[in-house]
C-alpha cells in the first residue's frame, strides 16, 4: 500500500507541475494575441488545468478502467463547482459576467445532460466521441473569435484609430512554446503514476474504480483548477476564475470524455450508478449554478461556504457507499 500511495503522489506532482508549464506558456500566448481574461480562463486555462483530467482518463480508458475514466470526469466537474468556486468566493467574492450566466452555464447543462443522453446505452462509443470532440472544437472556435472581435472594438483602437496589436518576441514565444511542450511531458509521465497508483489502492481496499474516479482521482486531478483559480481571485481577475471552472467542466465533457471514448477499444462502458447516481447529481450542480450566478452576478463568501458544505456532505455520502 505504502508504494502505491508514493506512486500517486509522485505521479500528482508530476500532474500539477505539468499543467502549472502549460497554462503559464498558453496564457502569455493568448493574452500577447489578444484574447480577453474571461476568454483566457474559459480557454486557455480551462483546458490547460484539465490536462490532468484527459490524460489520466485517457490512459484508464485504454487500460479498461472505465470506472476511473467516467469517475474522474463527472467527479472533476463536481468539484470544480463545488470545491474551485467554494474556495476561491470564501477567500474573496466573485464576479460573475454576464457572458457566463447566459451562455456558458446553459452550454455547461447542456452538454451535462448530453453526456447524460449519450450514456443511455451504457456506452461511450466512438461515435459519441466523434459527437463530443466536435462540440469543443465549435465553442473554442467561437469563443474565440467572439472575444477577438470585441477587442478589436472596445480595447485595441489607439488615438488614430488604427488597431494596437499586442506584440511578443521571438524569446518569449520559443520560451514559452518549451513551457507548453515541457508541460505535456510531465503531464503524460504522471498520469501513468497516477492511475496506476490509484488502481491498486482501490484494489487494496476493495472499492470500485467508479469511487476511486469520484473522490482521490477527480480531487487530485482538480488541484491545478484550485490554484489556477484561487490565484486569479487574489490576482483580482475573479471573472477568470469563474471562467476556469466553468470551462474546466465544458472541456471534461467534450473534450477529455470525448477523447477517451474515441481512443478505447471497443468505448467505455458505463458503470450503473455513475448512469443512474452520479452523472445526475453532476447535473443538478450544474442547474444550482444559475440561481446562484444570478443573485447580483456574483458568488458571495456565504455561497462559497455552501459550495464547499455540499461537496463534503456529497464525498460523506460517497464514503457510506464504497462498495457500489
Amino acid at each position: 500500500m505504502i508504494i502505491a500511495i508514493l506512486v500517486l503522489l509522485g505521479g500528482l506532482i508530476l500532474l500539477i507541475a505539468g499543467a502549472e508549464l502549460l497554462v503559464r506558456g498558453a496564457s502569455v500566448i493568448a493574452l500577447a494575441l489578444g484574447i480577453s481574461p474571461l476568454v483566457v480562463g474559459l480557454t486557455v486555462v480551462a483546458f490547460g488545468t484539465s490536462a490532468p483530467e484527459t490524460v489520466v482518463s485517457v490512459v484508464s480508458a485504454i487500460n479498461g478502467q472505465s470506472g476511473v475514466a467516467i469517475g474522474n470526469v463527472v467527479g472533476s466537474n463536481i468539484f470544480n463547482i463545488f470545491v474551485v468556486l467554494g474556495i476561491s468566493a470564501s477567500i474573496t467574492p466573485l464576479v460573475v459576467s454576464r457572458q457566463v450566466v447566459r451562455l456558458e452555464v446553459p452550454v455547461m447543462i447542456g452538454v451535462s445532460c448530453l453526456m447524460w443522453l449519450l450514456s443511455a446505452d451504457r456506452l461511450i462509443g466512438r461515435n459519441d466521441g466523434i459527437l463530443l470532440f466536435s462540440g469543443i472544437i465549435i465553442y473554442t472556435v467561437w469563443v474565440i473569435r467572439k472575444s477577438r472581435r470585441e477587442s478589436k472594438e472596445n480595447n485595441l483602437i489607439s488615438q488614430n484609430g488604427s488597431i494596437e496589436k499586442p506584440d511578443i518576441s521571438i524569446r518569449q514565444l520559443i520560451g514559452n512554446s518549451i513551457f507548453i511542450l515541457g508541460g505535456i511531458g510531465f503531464l503524460v509521465a504522471g498520469s501513468r503514476w497516477f492511475v496506476n497508483g490509484a488502481v491498486d489502492l482501490a484494489s487494496f481496499f476493495g472499492i470500485s474504480d467508479l469511487i476511486i474516479g469520484l473522490t482521490i482521482v477527480s480531487a487530485g486531478t482538480s488541484l491545478p483548477e484550485v490554484a489556477a483559480s484561487v490565484m486569479a481571485a487574489v490576482k483580482g481577475e475573479r471573472d477568470m476564475a469563474v471562467g476556469n471552472a466553468v470551462g474546466s467542466n465544458l472541456f471534461n465533457i467534450l473534450a477529455v470524455l470525448g477523447v477517451s471514448g474515441f481512443l478505447a477499444p471497443g468505448g467505455i462502458p458505463v458503470p450503473a450508478p455513475a448512469l443512474s447516481i452520479d452523472i445526475p447529481i453532476m447535473i443538478l450542480v450544474a442547474v444550482l449554478c444559475l440561481p446562484v450566478f444570478f443573485t447580483g452576478h456574483r458568488i458571495s463568501r456565504k455561497e462559497g461556504v455552501f459550495f464547499l458544505c455540499s461537496y463534503i456532505f456529497y464525498t460523506a455520502w460517497l464514503a457510506s457507499s464504497v462498495s457500489r
